[in-house]
């Protein structure tokens, strides 16, 4: 079963799990309430530690990607006499996010998102869905190897499982049939099945064309539970609907 890999889920659970000391939490908040970056004084201060109980937080929340740093002097004199620049800490700009099952209403909002832009231009909303799945589908496979050496020995049915379990589709190959165990966009097509699920087909039915070389195509499926509203199979099988799949709706 190919799913998200062992080692960036383990990543972003121990980044995550950081936050589960008291005291590392609390200076994590309150360096991240402050309008700039705070020294290891004021930030020991702030929530009533010790300076080297709050250094050895501070930068183990840096190691794990939570905050980040810079050099500044704190007096604002420049030259010889001026003193060492004065080591900052803020909060980093990078998300992190553990969701258990996998959901990526992320990737469901910028698709919306970039739909909503394009009607601002005159793109009927059905057509701007279309195109902004097909935009997003286009970035899910940019970081896939295209050259024939790199593809060596792997099936369409392979390099578009891995294609898609990134996104939390959870695929598994049986038969030449990708399962998808899981949609990632589960409360959302649970609220608005004709929406969510014509955007997730056609989402997949663009995957597929790169990475599927014209073998596979999109079959759409009742879902069950918290799987996915399709399955992957080979070109014209028995039941199979067109790759580009937007606009069918949930059974």
């Amino acid at each position: 079963m190919v799913t998200m890999s062992e080692e960036a889920l383990a990543r972003r659970v121990h980044r995550v799990g950081a936050l589960a000391d008291p005291v590392r939490r609390a200076l994590y908040r309150f360096v991240a309430a402050q309008p700039g970056a705070v020294s290891r004084d004021q930030a020991a201060d702030g929530i009533d530690v010790p300076r080297h109980t709050a250094k050895h937080h501070l930068d183990k929340l840096v190691d794990e990607g939570l905050l980040v740093t810079e050099f500044r002097r704190l007096t604002g004199r420049t030259g010889p006499g001026a003193g060492r620049p004065a080591k900052l800490y803020r909060r980093a700009r990078r998300e992190i996010g553990v969701s258990i099952p996998a959901r990526r209403y992320d990737l469901a909002g910028s698709v919306l998102a970039d739909a909503v832009h394009r009607t601002l231009g005159g793109t009927p909303m059905r057509g701007a869905l279309e195109e902004a799945a097909a935009h997003a589908a286009a970035e899910a496979v940019a970081d896939l190897a295209t050259a024939e050496e790199a593809r060596a020995g792997e099936t369409p049915v392979e390099r578009t499982a891995a294609a898609l379990a990134p996104y939390g589709y959870e695929p598994s190959v049986e038969s030449e049939v990708i399962e998808l165990a899981n949609c990632p966009f589960d409360r959302l097509a649970r609220d608005h099945p004709d929406v969510m699920c014509g955007l997730n087909r056609e989402f997949l039915g663009r995957v597929v064309g790169v990475t599927g070389d014209g073998e596979l195509e999109v079959e759409p499926r009742t879902p069950a539970r918290e799987s996915c509203c399709a399955r992957v199979r080979r070109a014209g099988g028995a039941g199979a609907a067109p790759t580009r799949s937007a606009g069918v709706t949930c059974p």
